[in-house]
C-alpha cells in the first residue's frame, strides 16, 4: 500500500505502453495483449477510486493509432466496445464521472454511442474522474481550444486581450479539473507522446521498465510513493 502519510497527487495521468510487446514476448496475438492490458487497467481504476485519487486521465487510443494495421484497430475498437458495455455498471456504481478526452464525433458509430452513453449515465456522479483519451492528440486538442477561442473573438463574446490560460483551459477537455500531478509511462518510454502536453506542463514523471499488462498495484503504489518524494518547485527555488 502507499504512505498513507503522503500526499497523493490529485490527478494521475498514464501512458498504458507495451501491449503489443508484451503479446510478442507471450508469442500471442496483439489483440490478447491489449485484452491483458484491460486486466491490468481494472485494477488501478478500483484502487485510483477506493484511496482518494481525484482524476484519472488513461491514454487509450491516440489520433496516430489509426495508422496500424487494420486488424489490430479492429481488434482496439472490439474492446473499447466491450470495456463499456462490461464496466460501466460497476463504475457508476462507484460513483465514478467518466469524461471522454478526444473528437468521439469520429468515432465509428457504435463506439461513439458506448462513449456518449457513458458520459450521460456517469455526468453527476461525484467520485473518482475517469478521464478516458480516444482519438486523441495533445497538439489537436490545443488546436481546437485556440478554434473555439477565435470563433468566440469573432463572435464578439469575448475580448481578445482578455484571453489568458483560464480562458484556454476552459476549452480543453480537461476543463474544471487540475493539472497532472503524476504522469506514469509503462514499458520503460520516456515519452509524452503528445498526451496532454498543456495539462503535464508541471507534472513529475515516472517511466517503470514493467509493461502495461504486468503495471500491478505494486507498481502503481511505487510510482505514487516516488511522486510522494519529490520537490515540487513549480519554477521556483528551494529555502
Amino acid at each position: 500500500m502507499p504512505d498513507t502519510a503522503a500526499p497523493l497527487p490529485r490527478h494521475v495521468a498514464i501512458i498504458m505502453d507495451g501491449n503489443g510487446r508484451w503479446a510478442k514476448q507471450h508469442k500471442i496475438k496483439i489483440a490478447l495483449g491489449h485484452r491483458a492490458g484491460v486486466e491490468a487497467l481494472r485494477a488501478i481504476i478500483r484502487e485510483s477510486s477506493d484511496i482518494g485519487i481525484e482524476a484519472l486521465s488513461l491514454y487509450a487510443f491516440s489520433t496516430e493509432n489509426w495508422k496500424r494495421d487494420p486488424g489490430e484497430v479492429a481488434a482496439l475498437m472490439d474492446l473499447l466496445l466491450e470495456f463499456f458495455t462490461s464496466e460501466i455498471d460497476e463504475l457508476h456504481e462507484k460513483n465514478v464521472c467518466i469524461r471522454i478526452l478526444g473528437d468521439k464525433e469520429s468515432m465509428p458509430p457504435r463506439q461513439r454511442d458506448a462513449l456518449i452513453r457513458a458520459e450521460e449515465r456517469t455526468r453527476n456522479n461525484t467520485g473518482l474522474k475517469l478521464n478516458i483519451a480516444i482519438n486523441y492528440g495533445g497538439r489537436a486538442e490545443l488546436a481546437r481550444a485556440a478554434r473555439n477561442l477565435a470563433l468566440k473573438a469573432k463572435n464578439g463574446e469575448i475580448d481578445p486581450e482578455k484571453i489568458d490560460e483560464a480562458a484556454l483551459e476552459k476549452e480543453l477537455y480537461t476543463s474544471g479539473l487540475p493539472d497532472v500531478d503524476l504522469l506514469i509511462r509503462t514499458s520503460g518510454e520516456m515519452r509524452l507522446s503528445n498526451f496532454l502536453l498543456y495539462q503535464c506542463a508541471y507534472a513529475e514523471f515516472v517511466f517503470p521498465a514493467v509493461l502495461w499488462p504486468d503495471f500491478s498495484l505494486q507498481h502503481y503504489h511505487a510510482a505514487l510513493d516516488a511522486f510522494a518524494r519529490r520537490d515540487r518547485r513549480y519554477g521556483g527555488r528551494t529555502s
